[in-house]
């Protein structure tokens, strides 16, 4: 099997197949205090998460460094401005995004350094996310079933 066979396999397989949807992601909301932002964040396990805004548009995406660097004072952490301080303010707004009709290849693209990358629709409103897992499992699984590995 040619390299450009693999390819084609791998343009085959869609971003919708991999990935993990809205409903199971944790994220916040661009109004909420990064108090909460920091709560979710760290319940929760991830270094970063999606923001959206009121109507589930996916407005940026907000990580613990960027919010402990808010907090950051010259001699102690300042966490009282955690409840001043808005995720919309400090968010990162500047991110690629995917959509369901993608494949595997333009997942493997856009996040070459990004640890997840988020799914929308076509006016913007939040799908879910694509992990680095998800693809590093999925490129497995096609090597290890592929024609190649096999000989």
């Amino acid at each position: 099997m040619s390299m450009l066979q693999e390819d084609r396999q791998l343009t085959d397989i869609s971003v919708a197949k991999l990935m993990i949807p809205s409903e199971k992601v944790a994220h916040v909301q661009m109004n909420n205090p990064l108090e909460h932002a920091l709560l979710v964040l760290v319940k929760s396990g991830y270094a970063a998460v999606p923001v959206l805004d009121s109507t589930y548009k996916l407005a940026g995406v907000i990580g613990k460094t960027v919010i402990l660097n808010q907090i950051l004072g010259m001699e102690r952490f300042e966490t009282e401005k955690l409840s001043e301080i808005r995720v919309k303010d400090v968010m990162n707004q500047d991110i690629p995004t995917l959509s369901k009709d993608d494949n595997l290849l333009d997942g493997l693209n856009s996040m070459i350094d990004h640890a997840f990358v988020c799914v929308v629709d076509k006016h913007n409103y939040f799908d879910g996310i694509l992990t680095r897992r998800a693809i590093l499992k999925e490129l497995k699984k096609e090597i290890y079933t592929s024609k190649l590995f096999n000989k």
